[in-house]
């Protein structure tokens, strides 16, 4: 496939969706070095491998797998046509968005309440680890909120039809990815004692 062909929506489309890709490289590349820290410091004497990880995390959980289907929806609506849909879908993806990071602060004061800090004197390298990945996580979670509300604002105009739609899925794509990332991050730490 010759990427230079095409007219210029096309080229600049496909050059909207490469930029898309190479952040999400690049994002995953970042996480990778902090979960590989991650192992390499869970062989230290006070590593504590007993923690449990907030119930407030696994609810999250839930929460952002649920507005990933809200965003399908949303762009399913989208490209039929049904703009009002389409509208509300993006609506409950960003609510949802919302009470992930009330929920993901709220398992931050779970784990305060049990005597578990980000640093200090009752802190640890691998509570730091927990707190860091997580607070990262909420960062791209919060870029992603952003760009749900580009692509509301848009949706809202009109600027999204059957025919074009692309924001949209780009949108969508980031989300799925913060999602996606969420479950491996959850996991990663629940089960690499």
């Amino acid at each position: 496939m010759d990427l230079t062909r095409g007219t210029e929506k096309e080229k600049n489309d496909r050059s909207k969706k490469m930029m898309l890709w190479f952040g999400i490289v690049s994002l995953l590349m970042g996480f990778a070095g902090w979960t590989s820290a991650y192992i390499v410091s869970s062989s230290r004497e006070d590593w504590i491998s007993s923690l449990e990880l907030p119930n407030s995390f696994y609810i999250s959980t839930a929460i952002i797998i649920a507005s990933s289907f809200a965003y399908i929806h949303a762009k399913k609506s989208v490209k039929e046509g049904n703009q009002k849909m389409g509208t509300t879908w993006l609506v409950v993806t960003l609510i949802l968005g919302l009470a992930f990071i009330l929920f993901q602060f709220n398992g931050f004061s779970q784990m305060v309440a049990q005597g578990y800090y980000f640093t200090g004197p009752t802190s640890n390298v691998k509570l730091s680890y927990v707190f860091l990945i997580a607070m990262v996580h909420i960062v791209h979670v919060l870029a992603g909120l952003i760009s749900l509300l580009v692509v509301l604002y848009k949706q809202y105009n009109g600027r999204y039809s059957k025919e074009e739609y692309l924001g949209v899925t780009l949108g969508a794509t980031f989300w799925h990815f913060l999602d996606i990332l969420w479950i491996y991050l959850l996991l990663f730490m629940t089960f690499v004692k």
